[in-house]
């Protein structure tokens, strides 16, 4: 084996094979290290619900048969309501999809180590030369990228890193067959992936279902562990217990049983985006993080955050008297903001007021949806204060208060939008 490269990659995941990808069909010599064994990749990872979109199988050509269940609408569930939207998308099986990278990436050129566990970066004059892994090997390389998730072992170590517990989100998946998929009282879920605003099943987060053909569907529920889940949850409730409570008394699950080896954990972080690059090194996918923080869609989000490091390793590497310094790379900075999640911190504050109203208020905003054209969903959605206002009332502002001195520590009035509805 080649122990210099022109990039080495810690992951094996989607940031980290995209990125790898990229960089070997542009032609560079890229090596992988993955920690799992090769046999049984990716047993350990296989954590995401894999829901996405048209966009992210056209843009990255993902082919059809790693796809469960193409679907065609989106659908938000709260205690009692529902709103139905026509938006095409695809339920992934997301072993297979993670094996395809690695087998058309190698196809490009890429070189992978399994059972090769990155531990920690080469410094040498202040600057990440390399990675070692599995202890004492190591691999050198002009530039080192970190797609390990939330471990992060190289961005912690190079001071990078900015991942913060508050904002720890964790999810548990059950694969279920013998579900009811059009339960009279409920909204019909064939084809489609559902997402439940409740407190109930999940406190300070959301729960789902995505249709995987006939009676047959991926299950889970995930909460962010910060003030919202503290002031809706149990203290004797885990997420499995969630999970198995919503089992127990929804309708639609009375004649469901679980899929033998189909249970999934995961979790990523929600919050703003810190430091993502430094000399000669990229921090890529939930290392960052990337995941949407609304609606928790991570595939896209990290298959763009490692095609965005890829183009901006290019931008230095294929000029030979071009190094790749922290300046030389702050490309990769504005192409995330760019490219991966345009008008994020609007979206975390987004995230964080829609976790904060209670199930009488989520029941309201079937409403509020039903009432509102898509072209102003779209726009608010994107963060567009004037499209969340229509959202919002005179009865929103308790909660507003609430968030205002949550999230920015002043009293409601000092704020414009209240003025705006109290008129």
């Amino acid at each position: 084996m080649n122990e210099r490269y022109d990039v080495v990659v810690a992951g094996a995941g989607p940031a980290g094979a995209q990125c790898a990808r990229d960089l070997a069909i542009r032609g560079y010599d890229v090596v992988v290290l993955e920690t799992e064994a090769e046999d049984e990749f990716p047993r350990q990872s296989n954590k995401s619900t894999a829901g996405t979109f048209p966009s992210m199988m056209a843009s990255f050509g993902i082919p059809d048969d790693v796809v469960m269940q193409y679907t065609d609408k989106v659908v938000l569930e709260s205690p009692t309501e529902h709103y139905v939207q026509s938006q095409p998308g695809a339920v992934l099986e997301f072993a297979d999809f993670k094996r395809f990278l690695v087998e058309d990436g190698r196809e490009e050129g890429v070189e992978y180590r399994f059972d090769a566990r990155a531990t920690a970066p080469i410094v040498e004059n202040g600057e990440p030369v390399g990675v070692t892994y599995n202890g004492d090997e190591e691999v050198y390389a002009e530039v080192v990228v970190d797609a390990t998730g939330p471990a992060a072992p190289i961005a912690k170590k190079l001071g990078v890193s900015e991942l913060e517990r508050d904002n720890h989100a964790i999810g548990i998946e059950y694969e279920l067959e013998g579900i009811e998929i059009d339960r009279p009282g409920f909204a019909d879920l064939h084809d489609a992936m559902m997402l439940r605003l409740d407190h109930n099943l999940a406190p300070g987060g959301y729960s789902w279902i995505f249709h995987t053909g006939e009676d047959t569907a991926k299950v889970g529920i995930c909460y962010i562990q910060n003030g919202s889940h503290s002031t809706y949850a149990r203290d004797d409730f885990t997420v499995d217990d969630y999970l198995s409570h919503w089992l127990d008394t929804d309708p639609r699950f009375r004649n469901a049983e679980r899929i033998e080896g189909k249970q999934h954990r995961g979790s990523a972080h929600i919050q703003p985006p810190g430091q993502m690059h430094t000399d000669r090194f990229l921090a890529i996918g939930d290392t960052v993080p990337s995941i949407d923080p609304l609606w928790g869609e991570g595939i896209h989000t990290c298959m763009q955050s490692g095609r965005m490091a890829a183009a901006a390793t290019d931008s230095c590497l294929k000029h030979g008297n071009v190094e790749p310094t922290a300046e030389n790379l702050e490309v990769y900075d504005s192409l995330w903001h760019k490219k991966v999640a345009p008008n994020v911190r609007k979206r975390q504050l987004m995230t964080r007021l829609l976790y904060l109203a209670d199930n009488d208020r989520y029941d309201e905003f079937m409403a509020d949806l039903e009432r509102l054209d898509e072209e102003t969903l779209a726009r608010a959605n994107n963060g567009s204060p004037l499209a969340i206002r229509k959202l919002l009332s005179a009865n929103d502002i308790p909660m507003l208060a609430r968030f205002a001195r949550q999230q920015f520590g002043v009293d409601l009035p000092d704020l414009p939008l209240v003025d705006k509805l109290r008129q």
